[in-house]
């Protein structure tokens, strides 16, 4: 990882402290296309009332609808947090060729997440069952995103 990705990453920390101060889980993306566009996305599991509303479904679904599906594979999708199953599969779709992320799951699974489930399916066994490559980096040593994390769940 280099300066630019960091950046991007502090940016989806960023959206991921403003999911939470909004009162959603704290999570946010930053798709980055070849052209230095960006679109961003937030965690709205509670303000849309959508189970499926995490910060990676919400930032692909919005590239792919400002960007085009095109764009999507010369992008990279930025994570505050190792995106779940879910969000990994819809990496896969949109054809996004990179993925970068903050926190892993297993440093934010041993937090203590009080009732909520998590589902013990890494992102990079996710992708590694598809059919082409996806390049994964992470996770990155950035404190802010464990820090978002800090005192939400229990």
């Amino acid at each position: 990882m280099d300066a630019k990705d960091a950046e991007h990453l502090e940016h989806a920390i960023d959206l991921a402290r403003r999911a939470r101060e909004r009162g959603d889980q704290p999570f946010g993306a930053v798709i980055v296309a070849a052209d230095g566009t960006t679109v961003e996305g937030m965690n709205s599991t509670v303000t849309d009332g959508d189970p499926t509303g995490h910060a990676e479904t919400n930032v692909v679904r919005a590239a792919a609808s400002a960007l085009g599906l095109d764009a999507l594979t010369t992008a990279v999708l930025y994570a505050s947090t190792e995106p779940c199953a879910m969000c990994a599969g819809a990496v896969y779709w949109a054809g996004i060729p990179r993925l970068v992320y903050a926190l892993g799951a297993a440093e934010l699974n041993a937090m203590e997440l009080g009732d909520e489930p998590t589902l013990d399916f890494p992102s990079r066994e996710v992708l590694a069952r598809g059919g082409r490559p996806v390049v994964i980096d992470g996770p990155a040593d950035l404190p802010a995103a464990r820090a978002v994390h800090e005192g939400f769940w229990n």
